[in-house]
């Protein structure tokens, strides 16, 4: 069962919530798949049955096509925001953390061909592992964070926050005029470039600037 905990494995007295996640929010991503942009933000939700622990291990379903890592910063929210304003976000933020938004990638270009919603390509079970949480006081800058993933020893996302088209308190105020956020819930931030497929027996290594590291492998 996920709960949430510092990074030091404390846990933190928050129930478990839905995800909201935003999705191109690096143009190097945007580019590298080709995608359509519009001027309105993308915003779309995981359950809480996606979330698990990132480490030791996490799982991933193997009769879907291929499941392709989507590094991000993940931010916890304490208090309930509901068309909040940027002063309002700050203080709801309880902490910072990684997550891999795994997404089943063949499914997900089927529905969209189709026209359809791809929550079933993002919100499956365990489609969110996620980090321990570092506290908001620790983070003097979360604007200027360096974040990244190696697979098997090969660097394969790199990215700094400075590089969001919107901003960690902009993405969740926006996020907030649609809907309410309570405490417990995770935002996730969106991915720079480098996504690519995960293979059973894949060794993780994700990093968030000075904070971390965690090393973590792909099982079944």
């Amino acid at each position: 069962m996920y709960q949430h905990q510092t990074i030091a494995q404390q846990s933190i007295p928050l129930p478990l919530g839905k995800v909201v996640c935003i999705g191109q929010n690096y143009q190097d991503h945007i580019a590298e798949m080709q995608s359509k942009t519009a001027p309105e933000a993308l915003f779309f939700i995981k359950p809480a049955t996606a979330l698990v622990p990132l480490s030791p291990s996490f799982t991933i379903p193997l009769e879907q096509g291929a499941v392709h890592n989507e590094l991000e910063v993940a931010v916890l929210i304490a208090k309930p925001l509901k068309k909040a304003s940027f002063s309002e976000v700050h203080e709801a933020i309880w902490g910072y953390g990684l997550a891999l938004d795994l997404t089943l990638r063949e499914v997900q270009a089927k529905l969209k061909q189709l026209g359809r919603p791809w929550e079933i390509a993002k919100g499956f079970d365990g489609a969110c592992p996620l980090s321990g949480f570092v506290p908001k006081q620790a983070v003097q800058h979360p604007q200027q964070l360096d974040f990244s993933l190696t697979v098997n020893g090969e660097v394969r996302q790199q990215g700094n926050s400075a590089n969001m088209i919107r901003g960690i308190s902009q993405l969740i105020s926006e996020m907030s005029q649609h809907f309410t956020l309570l405490p417990g819930d995770v935002v996730l931030t969106g991915t720079p470039a480098g996504v690519g497929p995960l293979q059973l027996g894949d060794t993780l290594e994700l990093q968030l600037a000075d904070f971390f590291s965690i090393t973590t492998k792909v099982s079944n």
